[in-house]
């Protein structure tokens, strides 16, 4: 009984009986901790769980357990086998550590893939090497020394293509640009859509440009996405010369304010630069998007400057103030006024004929408005601003009316915006005043429908339902 309890075997036969599943429960443990954490380790503990111990284990048991010779053929394939599964073991390991929680601006997470895919292979190659060696006694010097001067007379032959593909690499090592970014490159502009080894993608808006990184590594371009904040669109105006400076910078800079593409917390900038002209900045959230900011201002300006009677671009005529059109606005406002024949002159006199842009804002939330907008064509889309969020209210067709706290002396609870070009008949408080004053009923009418877009507003802010569909001042 002592000799039996004495041979080598029975020590490992004990060993691996009881350690294996005490490491194993342990290693279940750590995983499942890893997992709920989401944590990246998780893979390479996993590996070693189902494989690495498993693995390791029926080798000691072939080679130990068995007192079988360590260079038999099957404990040389166990091992080579294990030596696989502790290389790849080491590489998960190893991406884990360096690059799985790289800081944004660390080498680690500028390094492009295909140097870690090269790195992994080199590593993978010499491991293979030296376990071969190891287990197998296999002479890979001299299969190194051939590799070796293959490689050499490979680069000398391909020394330029090579080259080329080098200073690729090297450029994506440095990453002067990511995807997204707006490029000014050989005579082009374009955002990045894609980078690879070889190229890099720029979409210019008519095509895809495809830049090979190495032509990109040996001349200049442009990065107008850096550095990181507003972009700022300059424009070049001219106005006449009659125009007070004031009022026209007062006007550039209003209409840039509502603009959907400005940058948070930043304001355009205006100046005037004499005979007319004037240099106008507006800061935008990326260089992407200044053609179709700058087309849009552009738009909303050529309106606006002929609601303020100033001739942008030396012209300020305005095809909404001709009499033809100007009687029609008039003769559909005075049905809702309750106006005759006899006042009609009076309301001509006072009130503007004003058309807006697609997109304009038409009347601004927070604003006490001066006068009643009536919608004489296109139609009005009002908004509300719920907890942050534009919430759409109701739509304000032609015939009705925006503006109505301006018989309360209070700020607009909501936002008009122009939904299409829109034409507006503007009649100033005074004078809706006086009308209100001869006709009773026209009050009652402005009172109720205050009240009426009090409750949407009300209703809006308590339940949140989706008004889109909502319709009427």
């Amino acid at each position: 009984m002592t000799d039996v309890l004495g041979q080598d075997w029975l020590v490992w036969a004990a060993v691996l009986a009881l350690g294996v599943p005490v490491v194993l429960v342990a290693l279940t443990e750590v995983l499942r901790a890893l997992v709920r954490r989401g944590h990246a380790a998780a893979k390479p503990v996993r590996l070693l769980r189902n494989w690495v111990i498993p693995v390791a284990a029926l080798l000691a048991l072939v080679v130990f357990a068995s007192n079988s010779p360590s260079d038999q053929v099957w404990a040389r394939v166990v091992a080579t086998v294990l030596g696989f599964l502790v290389i790849l073991l080491l590489l998960s390991g190893m991406n884990v550590a360096l690059f799985t929680n790289a800081a944004s601006e660390s080498w680690r997470s500028r390094l492009p893939s295909i140097f870690v895919d090269i790195t992994r292979l080199l590593l993978v190659i010499i491991g293979v090497a030296v376990l071969f060696q190891w287990v197998w006694g296999a002479d890979v010097g001299g299969l190194v020394a051939a590799l070796g001067v293959t490689s050499i007379v490979l680069g000398l032959a391909l020394q330029n293509a090579v080259g080329g593909v080098i200073s690729g690499l090297l450029l994506l090592f440095e990453q002067p640009f990511q995807i997204g970014d707006t490029l000014e490159a050989g005579g082009v502009q374009g955002t990045v859509v894609e980078v690879n080894w070889r190229a890099a993608h720029i979409d210019t808006g008519a095509g895809i440009q495809v830049f090979p990184n190495a032509s990109l590594a040996g001349s200049a371009f442009r990065n107008l996405s850096r550095p990181a904040g507003a972009h700022h669109a300059p424009l070049d105006l001219k106005f006449a010369t009659a125009d007070p400076p004031h009022e026209v910078i007062a006007l550039l800079l209003e209409t840039a304010v509502h603009l959907p593409w400005r940058a948070p917390d930043e304001q355009a900038a205006a100046t005037y630069v004499g005979s007319g002209g004037y240099s106008v900045s507006l800061p935008l959230v990326g260089p992407a998007d200044v053609q179709r900011a700058t087309s849009l201002y552009l738009s909303w300006l050529w309106y606006a400057a002929r609601r303020r009677g100033l001739a942008l671009d030396n012209d300020r005529k305005d095809p909404a103030a001709e009499p033809e059109r100007r009687d029609r606005a008039l003769r559909l406002v005075a049905q809702t006024l309750q106006v005759g024949e006899h006042d009609l002159d009076r309301l001509s006199a006072e009130a503007t004929v004003e058309t807006y842009a697609a997109g304009e804002t038409v009347l601004a939330a927070g604003v006490v408005p001066d006068r009643l907008r009536f919608v004489v064509s296109g139609r009005l889309h009002i908004v509300v601003d719920v907890e942050g969020r534009r919430q759409s209210l109701a739509e304000v067709e032609r015939g009705d009316y925006v503006g109505q706290m301006a018989l309360t002396r209070e700020p607009s609870e909501t936002t008009a915006l122009a939904d299409g070009v829109v034409t507006v008949l503007a009649v100033p408080l005074g004078t809706l005043e006086t009308f209100m004053r001869e006709r009773p009923g026209l009050a009652t009418d402005l009172g109720r429908s205050i009240e009426r877009r009090r409750a949407l507003v009300a209703s809006l802010s308590e339940t949140k339902p989706n008004h889109s569909e909502m319709r009427g001042p």
